[in-house]
């Protein structure tokens, strides 16, 4: 399994440009898709002021997007970027507490 680090390096630069994409095309049905755009940008943030050495405290942005998100889970009316969202996150927070 990939580290944190290693997962953040790979996916954080897609997250940016999808969540933004969501909030565009599904923010008027799923206003959620907002909060998962503030949480991922805080996470991005925290995530470079750690460096490639340090771990970001990230506990409290994890709990929100299981909270907002229903624990990820993917809902019925949204395209594959939403879902692929959903997933990459989900895929992050399971790096992060591994």
């Amino acid at each position: 399994m990939a580290t944190f680090n290693e997962v953040a390096e790979h996916y954080f630069e897609k997250l940016d440009i999808f969540t933004l994409a969501i909030t565009r095309a599904h923010g008027k049905n799923h206003p959620e898709a907002f909060e998962v755009r503030s949480l991922f940008n805080t996470m991005k943030e925290k995530t470079t002021e750690a460096g490639t050495t340090g771990k970001p405290h990230l506990e409290e942005e994890f709990v929100k997007l299981r909270k907002i998100t229903s624990n990820y889970t993917i809902p019925g009316d949204v395209c594959g970027t939403y879902a692929g969202v959903y997933n990459t996150l989900s895929e992050t927070d399971h790096a992060y507490h591994a």
